[in-house]
């Protein structure tokens, strides 16, 4: 079911709150006092927030007339934007130019603000000693996370071999695998929620491999099966999905790591920047 355009979710909320269950009623009134937050949430999160089974999440949002979790999270998500506008100045049919830059740079700005907010030193330590210790890293994604991943894999490659990556989520399982205990995965995900990513962290646990998950927030499905979890911020909300303000953060977050690698490797990253800089030197005009 989709919203009409003149009834927002509170609304339908308030017209459902008498046929509701006890459970029901736990969750609107969750949802009413945490909106912001729970419209980044994952079934799964959501459930353990409210104390309840995740079917019983399923019952609510069919209750409330919704075919599913998702379609029930995105009508929340626009009760939120008109409530709460984006960061940066409104944007109508015709702006100019120079306004989009702005608003574009607000966003970009808030999006690094609020990840390094998110950001959890002792998180960054820890994944850093892991890669440190590692005899192979994997840096995996999915869809357009998976260019996030090989853009990541690309900035460590210039420090060390033992940098990989792979295809798609066929090979990503093949890989896992394989993997050893002396093997690390690097797994980039905003939505920490997706299946594929789900079974392939499985696959490389089961053969004692370490993960890290780069991730929008610490309680995503993912973070169970994760050594580390690398929070990012809540920067996407459910009606944009694959914004750029979201890659930045995940980028930003990246980059800390990045630094943190090579301070604590800092002689043999020296050596390793100089000797990729002369292999690419000839390639230039």
């Amino acid at each position: 079911m989709a919203l009409p355009l003149n009834e927002s979710f509170w609304q339908l909320l308030r017209s459902k709150q008498d046929s509701l269950t006890k459970s029901g009623r736990i969750i609107a009134e969750y949802l009413s006092q945490n909106a912001q937050q729970a419209q980044y949430w994952s079934i799964s999160v959501l459930a353990s927030q409210c104390g309840v089974a995740e079917a019983t999440i399923s019952r609510f949002c069919r209750a409330l007339g919704f075919d599913s979790y998702n379609e029930m999270r995105i009508a929340l998500a626009r009760a939120n934007a008109s409530v709460d506008p984006p960061v940066g100045e409104a944007l109508a049919p015709g702006v100019n130019t120079s306004t989009l830059c702005r608003h574009a740079g607000a966003l970009a700005v808030k999006a690094i603000n609020d990840a390094s907010s998110a950001m959890a030193p002792e998180a960054v330590d820890r994944a850093a000693a892991l890669l440190q210790r590692a005899k192979q890293v994997f840096c995996f994604g999915q869809g357009s996370s998976q260019l996030l991943a090989n853009d990541i894999w690309a900035r460590f490659s210039t420090l060390s071999t033992k940098f990989h990556t792979a295809g798609d989520n066929h090979m990503q399982a093949i890989t896992a695998s394989l993997m050893a205990p002396e093997d690390v995965i690097f797994f980039v995900s905003y939505s920490g929620a997706t299946r594929d990513m789900m079974e392939t962290l499985r696959l490389a646990k089961a053969n004692g491999a370490s993960v890290i998950l780069l991730t929008h927030g610490p309680n995503v499905p993912g973070a169970a099966l994760a050594d580390v979890v690398l929070p990012c911020g809540d920067v996407q909300s459910p009606l944009d999905g694959g914004s750029l303000p979201a890659k930045i953060a995940m980028l930003f977050a990246a980059e800390v790591l990045v630094l943190r690698y090579t301070v604590d490797n800092q002689e043999l990253a020296s050596i390793a920047q100089v000797r990729t800089k002369r292999a690419l030197a000839p390639k230039q005009l």
